[in-house]
Formats: structure tokens, C-alpha cells, sequence
């Protein structure tokens, strides 16, 4: 029996992967999850940890001695909390795995890239271009230091039954009457959240070692993401809601991955949003 580690289990992707792993056929294993503040599974392998508590860290993997970690945990929060979570969490889990010997899979980003040479391989250089993509950067050089690993890097994530986070946030600001600009410069492949919990529990019991970029099939500008997220949603974008470009070099425009070795490597099918929501034309 195998045992696997999921950390951020309370997270949207998380969650997903906690149901998944639970119901995984064919395989065999225990299962623990660790949560920061609220645990909305409220299961019995649950624990509440801070991955910035580098001994709390230790205890928990010492006692549960895994097989495989998936380190989803991290921060979206401003400055020193966000940092703290990513490098520190990074730093933590990872001394904790060797200790064990444990098959670390890391969560990383497509932004960690500076949007101006897209599509982007594995090899390509990160060059982030805000503090989230530099704490993700650095936290990929903390966990390539370890033999045993796999950092998997990702784009958007959304789903089909449970909304995601950014698409949550749009919908309060149109219900609460508040402007919202939807980018139509930059570009992404976001990924069905159930297709990469799936990619992440195949990956446990693979042998791939490196980096790995596991995403959508299709790139599609971020505002032609959201307007069929709020269609899906049956979410009226109102008044409020205008299309044009993002602020500026803040944030990076294009950050597309290349696909192609996840989807020769995995048996997981990584569908583009044209496979499972319709196009449809930009409001005016």
C-alpha cells in the first residue's frame, strides 16, 4: 500500500485531488491532507499544518512517512505571507521528503515566464516579472536540488461543477455592480481541474523526474476564458464588464506552455476549452 501526502488539500485544486485519491481505481493507498485555517473536506485525514513551521513539517512526515508527496500548498496573499508560504513551504516539504525518500511533485506556475516567448518548453529559463513569479521561481530551484522530484508546472485552472476562485471573484464584483476589465492581451491554456488532479495521481505512480508542463490543449485569451466561464455559470456580465488590454508590464501577456511531452508521457487526457465549453462572441 502506498502512501500519499497531498499538502494545500484544502485548495481548489486540493479538493479535487483529495476526492480524486480517494477514489483512484486500482490503486491501493493511504491518504492524509493537510489544511491551513479551514478544512472544507472535514475528513479524517485531514491535519491542520503551516508549512512556513519548518519542525511542524517534519513532525507531520516523520509520523505519516510517505511515498508520495503532492505539494500543492502555497499563497496568493501580498509580500512577506506569500513569500514565506511559497520559499519557505518549498524548503520545508522538501528537506522533510529527503528525509524519507519520498516522490516529491511540486505545483508550479506558467507565470514564473515574462509572456514575450511563448509557447514555453521545460528547458526555457524562468524570468517572472511580479512577486508570485518570482517566489514560484525560487521555489522550483529549491526543489530541483532534490533528486526525487517532479515540478509540474500549470496554467488557469477552472471547473465544471464547482467554481474556481478567479471566476468566483468576477461574479461578486458584477453582483455587487463593480467595474471589471477582462484582458483580451493576455493569453493562457487553462486546464480542466479534474484532468490535472488526474495527471498528478498518474504522476505519483509514474517514474518521470524533472520538470513537466501540464496544462490545457488550447491557448485562449483570458478574457474569452472568463465570458465562457460566465456563460457555463448561466452569469450575465452586465454593464460593468469590459473587454480591453491588462495594465501595462506588470503582468506577463503571453506565458502559453508546450504540452506536447505531458501528453506523450501521461495517459490523462488534457482537453482545450473548445472540447468542453462552446465559443462564444465578445461582448461590445
Amino acid at each position: 500500500m502506498s502512501r500519499l501526502l497531498i499538502t494545500g488539500g484544502s485548495s481548489y485544486l486540493g479538493q479535487h485531488l483529495v476526492a480524486q485519491a480517494r477514489r483512484h481505481p486500482g490503486v491501493e493507498r493511504a491518504l492524509c491532507y493537510t489544511y491551513y485555517n479551514n478544512d472544507p473536506l472535514r475528513g479524517p485525514e485531514g491535519r491542520r499544518l503551516d508549512v512556513r513551521n519548518g519542525e511542524a513539517v517534519r513532525r507531520l512526515i516523520d509520523a505519516f512517512r510517505p511515498d508520495v508527496i503532492v505539494h500543492t500548498a502555497g499563497s496568493n496573499r501580498p509580500a512577506e505571507t506569500m513569500d514565506a508560504v511559497i520559499r519557505q513551504g518549498a524548503e520545508h516539504v522538501t528537506e522533510a521528503a529527503s528525509r524519507h525518500a519520498a516522490r516529491l511533485i511540486h505545483i508550479s506556475t506558467d507565470v514564473i515566464f515574462d509572456g514575450r516567448h511563448a509557447p514555453y518548453r521545460e528547458e526555457d529559463r524562468p524570468q517572472p516579472l511580479h512577486a508570485y513569479g518570482r517566489a514560484k521561481a525560487a521555489a522550483e530551484g529549491i526543489v530541483a536540488g532534490y533528486a526525487q522530484h517532479v515540478i509540474v508546472r500549470t496554467s488557469l485552472l477552472y471547473g465544471l461543477e464547482k467554481m474556481d476562485r478567479g471566476t468566483e471573484w468576477v461574479v461578486q464584483a458584477i453582483r455587487r455592480g463593480e467595474p471589471v476589465t477582462l484582458f483580451t492581451d493576455q493569453f493562457r491554456n487553462p486546464i480542466l481541474v479534474t484532468a490535472l488532479a488526474a495527471a498528478l495521481l498518474e504522476l505519483a505512480e509514474h517514474t518521470y523526474t524533472g520538470i513537466l508542463h501540464v496544462a490545457g490543449a488550447q491557448r485562449v485569451s483570458r478574457a474569452d476564458y472568463t465570458l465562457r466561464l460566465l456563460r457555463w455559470w448561466g452569469v450575465e456580465p452586465g454593464k460593468h464588464v469590459t473587454l480591453g488590454p491588462s495594465d501595462g508590464d506588470r503582468w506577463p501577456l503571453d506565458t502559453t506552455l508546450d504540452i506536447s511531452r505531458a501528453q506523450a508521457l501521461l495517459k490523462t487526457p488534457l482537453p482545450g476549452i473548445d472540447a468542453l465549453l462552446p465559443s462564444i462572441m465578445p461582448i461590445s
